[in-house]
């Protein structure tokens, strides 16, 4: 077996017998790989490596790679960085089970992509050190999201736009079609994209807000990746935030 060593973000897990799963992980080293893990829910509580396999908790870890096997194993895992936020905060950990599940669905490839792989490392970082803004935390995520997978808007926003979606284009004038955001969202979307993240309290949303332009921003992925009708987890964002 082949070793090497790399870094992780976990993304989804399937239970695999009584002690095992399957993790997905976003890697540096491959893109998303699967991993077998072995072992993972000891008897007796001790050692368990569980804990580590949470959405978007991040890990370092060597790898083994076999031309026999389809997955890969560990030989050693472990968490890259202690978490202070994250776990103990249901706004924090909501985000990371919806943000994790649209990368699970929408990122299929198995090549590194080092800055898709530097910004989704980066988010989780962020969003555990956040202490004001996080309710438009995962809308930043989407919008700057958008950069990696190809289909960031193509053009400077100019006051009283609309954004089309077809077009991936503000428009001074109003689409025929039905793909477009209104001139709020369009707005909204500008103001996330040129946000820094450490600065998302400033942009000042109430609650039917973040529930439009999450709206919006889920038609936007899906004209272009089809996947993101498939995650659950918008249900749980819509009611917490």
């Amino acid at each position: 077996m082949k070793s090497y060593k790399g870094r992780g973000v976990v993304l989804h897990t399937l239970k695999y017998g009584d002690s095992s799963l399957v993790a997905y992980l976003l890697t540096d080293v491959g893109g998303r790989r699967s991993y077998m893990v072995q072992g993972v829910r000891s008897r007796s509580g001790r050692g368990s490596k569980l804990a580590l396999f949470q959405p978007m908790f991040p890990v370092e870890f060597e790898g083994l790679e076999s031309s026999k096997q389809q997955m890969h194993r560990f030989r050693e895992v472990r968490a890259a960085f202690p978490l202070q936020g994250l776990p103990f905060d249901v706004r924090k950990s909501t985000m990371a089970l919806f943000m994790a599940e649209v990368l699970y669905r929408l990122v299929r490839e198995s090549e590194p992509n080092e800055p898709l792989f530097d910004f989704v490392w980066g988010c989780v970082g962020a969003l555990d050190a956040m202490q004001e803004g996080v309710a438009n935390f995962h809308l930043w995520f989407l919008a700057h999201l958008s950069r990696f997978l190809g289909f960031c808007p193509g053009n400077d926003y100019v006051p009283g736009a609309w954004f089309d979606i077809r077009e991936g284009l503000y428009t001074p004038v109003q689409p025929a079609h039905t793909g477009v955001m209104s001139r709020e969202c369009s707005a909204i979307l500008r103001d996330l994209m040129a946000c820094d993240v450490r600065l998302l309290s400033d942009i000042g949303l109430n609650r039917s807000q973040r529930v439009e332009f999450l709206n919006a921003m889920l038609v936007y992925f899906g004209y272009h990746l089809d996947a993101i009708s498939a995650v659950q987890s918008v249900r749980i964002l819509r009611e917490v935030f």
